[in-house]
């Protein structure tokens, strides 16, 4: 087993402010000042051991709140998904939770830009619930979670999937995927994350065979109901808490046949089948080093070393007790590695949807509503370019081994994923939305708004504002250089004497000073790079 973190090493170390930050931007939406300080003195392990213990915030019960306030026979929508999100990251108690649960939503991908889906924000939401009651759970059960939830029913099409009859053949969507992007991958991997080769070649994991076959077990599925008539399979017959109750197994549909697939042959009862199916995913050694992979990429660093995703896929292996698959393992084991602790060189790029929480967590911005309806943001010239829950594809908004062509980077053999929604049009709508943002706020009405008062105190003494600034924003890791930049542009911003009739001069030339320090923050290549 590989070697995990040092005794007395980063894991139990005390810390620094600029070392809690840099530990908040990879554990939360994003460091507050006054997380910072609780944090300070204290270690990355009691922090986490702490939000381990926090209750979930249910995304689905803020619906059911919000559905209390419409007018009567208007909707929820999926508008009403994205408020919920994005008040839990703004504001959430449970952040380490909700910031996995980000992290799983782009393994585990549905999505809301599918023409099916926003007609179920209530289903949506559950979804995104499961995923947060497992990330701190089994990831066996988590993916029996995923299998049966009719959200995924619906979007990768095995909701009413029928047994094989004549020409016709079980969908085999979810079954691909399922291996492919959740839970084994492609190719056959060592511990650490490397490719097994023969004869210099990677091995492919699985066949067409394989999920033909696998296909199969996921027939039968449909709906929840009180009872398995064809109407309910079928869905005409609607039970109301179907969009949020894990599917059933209707035997007249679930396919009789031998189900062949990676070395495993079963022909059982539709729940027999699935759990056989699952455990013989969830016991495959590619699982360890493949999710937990991704989840360094998604947290930490886009290319961990393979020492650090050894250690990862160790704990996912056996958390200490023999255990496979505990997800607090894992997560501990993410967070808690000595190249997690590194704050030397840059790890990742941040994707828009964390830059924009960042700021809200960092400014402590507020909604005079109470309610934070910021909506689409899918177009990269007057949005972010991303919103959560809706990528394009069950590929995830970008891959996990994306390398931008023609760079230092690919020809490193180093990925970026995040790069691949990463152009021209993107740079320039984040710089315009973020100098807007800043100012005047955002949200449909633009009432989620940052507080700066304790940065316009500052304002007289740009170097103590920009050493503020640097703490929230780049945990600590601003350059000299970009420092003394920003410095230089404050400084030309004259601030008028403080005399009556130049109150409101004043009081802009500040503002105007805290704006710039942010604005020129982040977009910088420092700040957009995660340390």
């Amino acid at each position: 087993m590989p070697d995990g973190p040092p005794p007395g090493g980063p894991a139990t170390a005390p810390l620094t402010p600029a070392a809690a930050s840099h530990f908040l931007a990879q554990a939360t939406f994003g460091p507050t000042a006054a997380e910072i300080a609780a944090l300070t003195g204290n270690t990355r392990a009691n922090w986490i051991s702490s939000q381990l213990t926090k209750p979930q915030t249910l995304h689905r019960n803020y619906l059911r709140s919000v559905a209390n306030i419409l007018p009567a026979g208007a909707p929820l929508t999926q508008n009403h998904v994205l408020e919920s999100f994005w008040k839990q990251a703004a504001t959430g108690d449970d952040q380490l939770r909700q910031r996995v649960t980000f992290a799983l939503s782009q393994i585990f991908v549905i999505s809301m830009s599918d023409e099916i889906l926003p007609a179920h924000p209530a289903g949506v939401a559950s979804y995104y619930d499961m995923l947060g009651q497992h990330a701190f759970g089994n990831f066996r059960d988590l993916l029996q979670g995923v299998a049966l939830h009719p959200m995924m029913g619906l979007y990768l099409s095995h909701v009413h999937n029928q047994k094989e009859d004549g020409t016709r053949v079980p969908d085999e969507n979810f079954a691909r995927e399922i291996m492919q992007l959740m839970s084994i991958g492609l190719y056959q991997l060592n511990p650490d994350g490397s490719q097994k080769l023969q004869n210099g070649k990677p091995v492919e994991t699985y066949t067409h065979d394989d999920v033909a076959g696998l296909a199969k077990v996921f027939t039968g599925w449909s709906w929840a109901g009180p009872d398995q008539s064809q109407k309910r399979f079928f869905g005409s017959v609607a039970d109301p808490a179907r969009d949020w109750t894990p599917m059933q197994n209707y035997p007249a549909f679930h396919s009789t046949s031998t189900k062949s697939f990676l070395g495993t042959q079963i022909n059982g009862s539709g729940e027999a089948d699935l759990k056989v199916a699952l455990d013989t995913l969830f016991h495959h050694p590619n699982v360890g080093p493949f999710i937990g992979r991704q989840l360094i990429q998604r947290l930490v660093s886009s290319n961990p070393s393979p020492a650090y995703i050894g250690r990862v896929a160790a704990a996912f292996v056996n958390n200490g007790s023999g255990v496979r698959g505990d997800m607090r393992a894992v997560v501990r084991a993410v967070l808690l590695d000595p190249e997690a602790a590194d704050n030397g060189s840059a790890k990742k790029l941040r994707e828009p949807v964390l830059r924009l929480a960042n700021w809200m967590r960092a400014f402590n911005a507020k909604a005079a509503s109470g309610r934070f309806q910021v909506s689409i943001q899918d177009d990269p010239l007057s949005g972010l370019g991303q919103t959560p829950l809706r990528s394009p594809s069950v590929f995830n908004f970008f891959r996990p081994s994306y390398s931008p062509p023609n760079t230092a980077l690919s020809a490193q053999g180093l990925v970026a994923p995040e790069m691949q929604i990463t152009a021209e049009p993107s740079v320039t709508g984040y710089l315009n939305y973020i100098q807007s943002v800043i100012p005047l706020g955002t949200g449909m009405t633009r009432d989620i708004k940052g507080d700066y008062s304790t940065e316009l105190a500052l304002a007289a003494q740009p170097a103590q504002l920009m050493d503020r600034i640097n703490l929230l924003l780049t945990n600590g890791a601003m350059s000299s250089t970009l420092r003394n930049q920003i410095v230089s542009a404050l400084n030309s911003i004259n601030l008028p004497a403080a005399t009556g009739s130049n109150a409101a001069k004043l009081d802009a030339a500040r503002k105007g000073r805290v704006y710039t320090a942010i604005y020129l923050t982040m977009a910088s290549p420092e700040y957009l790079a995660q340390h």
